[in-house]
């Protein structure tokens, strides 16, 4: 397993030592130990580590909440502050940098290692939440199609026909499109589905459900069947209307 890359950013001596020693034992490696903002700047550029340990009060021109700000503004790079300070003033100029996390200073090496390895985990899960609400949203941008959708599933954009889906599941933050031959489970919700699909070929028949109507087979209320699969799907009664509103009844 490859080791996480830290950045130190630390003007006192001692501390940085300390710092630096702990995190070796618990096998991260250090990419440099500065003492300035600009430093840290520069050194953040060149090396790309995965994570940053930030002294707030740095020598120098730039603070380190200032450095934070700049290193934001280019990389995203998780930053934690190191502070002596734990005043309210000098946490309110700190949060805006929107950190993952503070460790006050003297701290123990078991509170730094679990605040370093939290943190990566925290920006870990950050980044593939980003990926995925980009993808979705290029998901979104796709409805230009008149007869089509993209759907992201396993980090691919997908194309899925409108007349080739069967019925759409809601599954927590996730929705599962059922077509004849594939299954995709994508993060959205089901207001988002129904803006999505087209109106005259889909309706809603419960708050977990939305179905084709053309795959309808037969309906015995409170359920419906849909064709070919032959799945009983349960009518919610507030649905009830929309649904027999939009079939062709003799």
């Amino acid at each position: 397993m490859t080791k996480k890359k830290i950045l130190i950013v630390e003007d006192e001596v001692l501390v940085s030592k300390d710092i630096k020693s702990c995190l070796v034992n618990a096998g991260f490696e250090i990419v440099d130990v500065v003492s300035s903002g600009e430093e840290a700047i520069e050194t953040a550029e060149l090396h790309e580590p995965d994570i940053i340990l930030m002294d707030i009060k740095l020598k120098g021109k730039l603070s380190g909440v200032e450095a934070a700000n700049l290193i934001r503004d280019k990389m995203d790079i998780p930053i934690i502050f190191l502070t002596g300070f734990a005043d309210h003033q000098t946490i309110d100029r700190a949060k805006y940098t929107e950190p993952y996390g503070y460790v006050i200073k003297p701290f123990n090496e078991a509170e730094l290692q679990t605040t370093v390895e939290m943190a990566l985990y925290k920006h870990e899960k950050d980044v593939q939440v980003k990926k995925e609400r980009d993808l979705y949203h290029s998901v979104i941008e796709s409805k230009s199609s008149n007869d089509s959708i993209f759907i992201r599933a396993d980090y691919r954009l997908n194309k899925v026909k409108f007349e080739d889906i069967y019925y759409v599941e809601a599954l927590k933050d996730y929705i599962v499109i059922n077509t004849k031959e594939n299954i995709y489970t994508t993060h959205a919700s089901m207001k988002d589905m129904e803006y999505i699909l087209p109106a005259k070929d889909f309706v809603r028949v419960h708050r977990s459900y939305i179905v084709r109507l053309d795959k309808i087979y037969s309906i015995k209320y409170p359920d419906l069947v849909i064709e070919g699969r032959m799945k009983v799907l349960p009518v919610g009664n507030q649905y009830k209307k929309e649904l027999f509103d939009k079939l062709n009844l003799i």
